[in-house]
This record gives C-alpha cells, structure tokens and sequence, in this order.
C-alpha cells in the first residue's frame, strides 16, 4: 500500500493566509524554522497507478500538481484519481471537489450524514450535476468493509468517530453517527494496516484496541494544548468543542499513543497554531522523545 501526504495541515493551511499568530508571522519573517503546509488530504494507492483520495481540499490543484502520479498523462484529459472517500463534510475537506468539476463524473464515498450535508447545508453533489453528471454517490456504511474497483487488493473499513459537523449542517449540536469516520485500510497482499483519523475528538478501549492492530497511525494532530486558539488569541473555541483530541494534558493523543505498541505514529491535520509546526520547539522536541512523527506535504508512506 503507497500512502501519499498530499496536505498536513488543518483548515487555513500554514501559514494561514490573514492570521499573523507567532507561528505564521514567525514563518513569514524567517525566524521560524518550519514547512509550509496546505490543507488536509491524502491518497492511497496498491499499485501507485490509481488512487484514491481522501478528502478533497480547497488546495486540491497545487496537490494534484505536486504529485505526478495523479497527472499520468495516457489520454488527452487523464487523473491519477480514481475515487474520492470524504471523511466528513467540512470545507476543508470537500471544497476541493469544485476544482475537479472538469473531471466529473468522480466516484464519490461517504456515508448518509455527510451526504446530507452535501446535498442541503453545503450542497456540492445538488451544484456539480450540471458537469457531466457530477458527483455518483457510493454509500459508506458504518463498520461494512468495501472495496473499490480501481484498488481491488485495499479493503476499507469505515468507523464512527467522536467529533463536530460542521456549522451548516442541521445536526452541528445534535451529533450523528457518520458525521466524521475514521478508516483502516488493508492491503490483502501485504497485510500492511493503515489507521487514518484526522478528525478524532475521543479514543474509547474498542478504539484504541483497533489502533494498536494498525501498522501505521495517521491521527488527528490539530492543537497541542485543548485551549490553544483561545492562548494565541485566534478564537474562543476549545479543541474538543470543535471535536478534536488536543495532545498535551491528561487523556490527550499523546497519553493514547503512550499505550500503543511499537508501531509507526504520525501527526496530521495540523493547525496553524500548533507549536509542534516549530521543528526548535521544546513541544516538537517531545514527538521526538516520544518517537511521534509529524506529517508533511509529501511525505510517502508504504505498509
């Protein structure tokens, strides 16, 4: 199985585009030692030909651009992109179909919740009919394996996560089922297992029981501390609030991959705001203690 980092960064990117928090504003200026980082995204691949892509970004274009397999070139209009799974219904998650209208029509996966979203709050499957058909919509049900033609040796597993819908759906206080899932994703050949959870906002003993069965964990690394944005002055909300497991404190994400085995642990879905973009920061200095990777834009993984 290929895993590509095509985006490790939470909604805004980093730096984020109006935000002058001390790590943008110290990226900007030089001082601070780091890589820039767009939104959100990743695609898996058992032959490294056809892809599938999880969540689509709002910085789709300059993704798909950086990474050559998803332009092979063998027709007059071609993608590397076979199917899309959406995660949840965020924008920073699904923006980024809009850019792929010239493309459609794009096999889409997501469960009823986020299709309902996508069809009434956000409505992107209702707008891009008029490309093509737009938008053809294979239901994800939740704890049902499936498959995907293009990949046929990966076998996906969907789970309900703990986390937020976002403010335009009509359940954003009334949380559902199907809001936000994680994925395992197997490779039948190789047996390699892929944990990937970029929204977490709690790890219960089934959870963490299937965390440690993975070979690799690609999870939710959005703040540090759970009242980061209310300290750097950027936001009122905490991370639980917006359904996001903090990773310092007590139950945080680093206590949880404290109780794993010896398997490969990797950051993603990293707000702007997070000291651990500073690779100097005593914060970064404790991933590597920990043995804790921190994704980035390109980063390549095989299982």
């Amino acid at each position: 199985m290929f895993v590509q980092i095509l985006g490790s960064a939470a909604g805004g990117g980093f730096p984020q585009w109006n935000c002058n928090c001390t790590n943008c504003a110290g990226f900007r200026s030089g001082s601070l030692r780091a890589k820039a980082r767009t939104q959100s995204s990743i695609a898996i691949s058992d032959d490294g030909v056809n892809w599938v892509l999880c969540n689509a970004s709002p910085d789709i274009r300059a993704q798909l651009q950086s990474f050559a397999p998803m332009q092979p070139g063998r027709a007059l209009r071609d993608t590397g992109i076979s199917a899309i799974i959406l995660m949840d219904s965020q924008i920073d998650h699904t923006t980024g179909l809009l850019s792929l209208r010239e493309g459609c029509p794009h096999q889409v996966w997501c469960t009823d919740m986020v299709h309902e979203d996508l069809s009434t709050g956000f409505p992107l499957f209702t707008m891009l009919t008029h490309w093509n058909g737009g938008l053809n919509w294979n239901r994800i049900e939740l704890d049902r394996s499936f498959t995907i033609a293009a990949c046929p040796s990966l076998r996906f597993t969907p789970l309900p996560l703990r986390s937020a819908a976002p403010p335009y759906s009509p359940h954003r206080f009334d949380p559902h089922p199907g809001d936000n899932i994680g994925l395992i994703v197997e490779d039948l050949n190789t047996g390699g297992k892929l944990f990937y959870a970029p929204g977490l906002g709690k790890v219960d003993a089934p959870l963490l029981d299937i965390m440690a069965d993975s070979d690799c964990l690609l999870v939710d690394g959005t703040m540090w501390d759970d009242d980061e944005m209310q300290r750097r002055g950027v936001g009122t909300r905490t991370g639980r609030e917006m359904g996001h497991l903090a990773q310092n404190g007590p139950g945080g994400m680093l206590e949880v991959l404290e109780k794993l085995p010896e398997q490969r642990k990797v950051l993603i879905h990293i707000n702007n705001t997070n000291p651990i973009l500073d690779e100097d920061s005593p914060e970064r200095a404790e991933l590597v203690r920990r043995h804790v990777e921190v994704a980035y834009d390109g980063m390549s993984i095989v299982l």
